[in-house]
């Protein structure tokens, strides 16, 4: 099993491994076993990056096929669901292609069975101490320059009893910390209880026992329920940190994105969180570049970033993307100044994360430890999702750290986007 893109497809393999298993295969995920029968590729069709990653995976495969070193060559996933018309006729030795929803039919071409009862069951690939949990599939947002609902379909939440169901069966096999992720988290529930439901999810996940920290990703600006700050605010294992994705703050780029949002809005929101949850850490992501955006709208954005000093962000080049709003517009920008201009707003979240970081010298964190790296035992602070975010490393010379385990670090110093410290 080969995965492609976001924390989402990582979690649709982790199932499909599961299912295989439950039928009797031997599953890896990203061996370099030279005894594999069947490869299958879960794909990103996100951006053009990433689509070119996907191809560039599946034509190494499909040479692998030819070459006779795998029997059977199979692609699934978003790129798949996409574009499979033509990745059937330019790629034509990948035995078959399915989409994103094409779980129980990929499993009856391999002679399995789809088992409903598995629910929650899965073949977890991150580090046992931390899982990501889909809350939801599919977005019902109309973005002018997103292709998920393309690719994803609809948003359809996942009810609260079998997400609390997933998180007892994971944390009885070790995982200690919950990575919620959807397409979009703000809208859990309106399809199915005709509320928004993410406080109550929250407030149930966060009595599972053996779960220390549940952490929020991807919640939509517009219709942010409140109620989730309170439950926030007033658990102790739900971290005070928010991934909040706003593309841009410029009213004009807001209206021509269809984000249902101003830049008065924004800074509102902005305020209630920082108000209802003290000391709360924001992770955004921003896209320049977008179709129309003058350096007016850029050095909008660029104010805006140092006036909320937001304590993590992203940012990338707008993608032109067929059969969304937005390729209906001239994409203007040329290449070389969005690369500038992402230049730019890294180089000022830079500053900001080294400020930040510096003022949390003589300070002790509880830190959660994933692994140990060369010299450096890597650890994360209730401020720091993986692979994204920043980093705690502890020298291994003079102690010993248990990888899956909390310890309490004092911060020794402090780089742009990493930490240093020794255990208390």
């Amino acid at each position: 099993m080969v995965t492609l893109g976001c924390s989402k497809n990582i979690v649709d393999s982790e199932v499909l491994m599961g299912q295989l298993q439950a039928n009797d295969f031997e599953v890896k995920h990203e061996a370099a076993s030279k005894e594999t029968d069947i490869v299958i590729i879960n794909t990103c069709g996100f951006i053009d990056n990433a689509k070119q990653e996907s191809i560039d995976t599946i034509l190494h495969y499909a040479k692998q096929k030819e070459a006779g070193k795998i029997d059977q060559l199979i692609v699934t996933g978003c790129l798949s669901e996409r574009y499979k018309p033509d990745l059937q006729k330019e790629i034509s030795n990948v035995d078959h292609y399915f989409g994103t929803r094409d779980l129980p039919l990929l499993l009856k071409t391999l002679g399995a069975d789809y088992k409903h009862e598995l629910i929650g069951e899965r073949l977890v690939t991150t580090p046992r101490h931390f899982a990501y949990m889909k809350i939801s599939e599919g977005c019902d947002r109309p973005c002018s320059f997103c292709a998920i609902p393309l690719m994803r379909g609809g948003h359809i939440s996942k009810p609260i009893e079998q997400l609390v169901t997933e998180a007892k069966l994971l944390a009885s096999k070790g995982t200690r910390e919950l990575l919620l992720i959807a397409q979009d988290s703000t809208y859990y529930g309106l399809d199915i209880y005709k509320e928004r439901k993410l406080a109550a999810l929250l407030s149930q996940l966060s009595d599972v026992e053996g779960i220390e920290w549940i952490r929020l990703h991807y919640a939509f600006p517009a219709g942010f329920p409140p109620d989730v700050l309170e439950v926030m605010q007033s658990k102790s294992n739900i971290c005070k940190y928010l991934d909040i994705p706003l593309q841009h703050i410029s009213d004009n780029m807001l209206k021509s994105m269809r984000r249902g949002t101003t830049r008065k809005k924004t800074y509102e929101l902005i305020d209630l969180f920082r108000k209802q949850v003290p000391g709360i850490t924001l992770r955004t992501t921003m896209i320049a570049g977008y179709p129309g955006e003058t350096e007016k709208d850029h050095q909008e954005m660029l104010d805006f970033i140092k006036d909320v000093r937001f304590d993590r962000l992203g940012i990338f080049e707008y993608s032109h993307e067929e059969n969304t709003h937005a390729h209906l517009l001239n994409d203007d920008v040329p290449a070389e100044v969005k690369e500038e201009r992402v230049a730019a707003v890294m180089s000022l979240q830079q500053k900001i994360s080294a400020e930040i970081n510096e003022a949390k010298v003589g300070n002790t964190y509880k830190v959660l430890f994933d692994r140990k790296e060369g010299d450096y035992f890597v650890g994360r602070t209730e401020a720091d999702s993986p692979e994204v975010d920043n980093e705690v490393l502890v020298e291994a010379k003079d102690v010993y750290l248990r990888v899956g385990n909390f310890a309490n670090i004092r911060i020794t110093s402090a780089g742009e986007f990493d930490l240093f410290g020794v255990p208390v």
